[in-house]
């Protein structure tokens, strides 16, 4: 065995997992009792939402769900006519979702179950050390990007 010992409980990755699934795991159960959403489903729709309109991949990209998660996803959900699916003008092997009537709808309510949830998931914190705490993540999230990045390029040169 190793000099070295890894303390799970003290690994910030860990932490950081166990944190986001239990955060996710709220979520997923309140969106999934209240709209019959799926985590997946509900990030489709906010990206949406947010975008009027994305592909496919640019999904996956921005939320980090692999492609065949968001394919499944949207399926189900266009088969619930939540969203649309449109010819990409830009790229004639892909299409664009967009939200529908009722996706829209759909959105409408889900959005302040969704910050009620935020304020529930925040509320042992100070609003100072919240903006503290999205400031680090999104440092984070850049730093593990670049990361990703060097990654790619080693395993491209080897």
């Amino acid at each position: 065995m190793s000099a070295l010992l890894l303390k799970l409980d003290a690994f910030l990755p860990y932490k950081l997992s166990i944190a986001s699934n239990m955060v996710s795991d709220v979520i997923a159960g309140s969106y999934q009792r209240l709209f019959g959403l799926k985590v997946p489903e509900w990030r489709i729709l906010a990206v949406i939402a947010e975008s009027g309109g994305s592909t496919q991949l640019e999904i996956g990209q921005r939320t980090r769900m692999d492609k065949v998660t968001v394919s499944r996803a949207a399926r189900a959900m266009q088969a619930r006519g939540l969203v649309l699916r449109r010819p990409n003008e830009g790229d004639g092997r892909s299409h664009v979702l967009m939200l529908s009537l009722a996706g829209i709808s759909l959105y409408g309510q889900v959005v302040p179950q969704a910050l009620a949830l935020e304020q529930a998931v925040l509320a042992s914190i100070s609003a100072s050390e919240a903006m503290a705490l999205s400031d680090l993540l999104d440092r984070m999230t850049l730093a593990a990007t670049e990361c990703l990045v060097t990654q790619e390029l080693v395993q491209q040169s080897g």
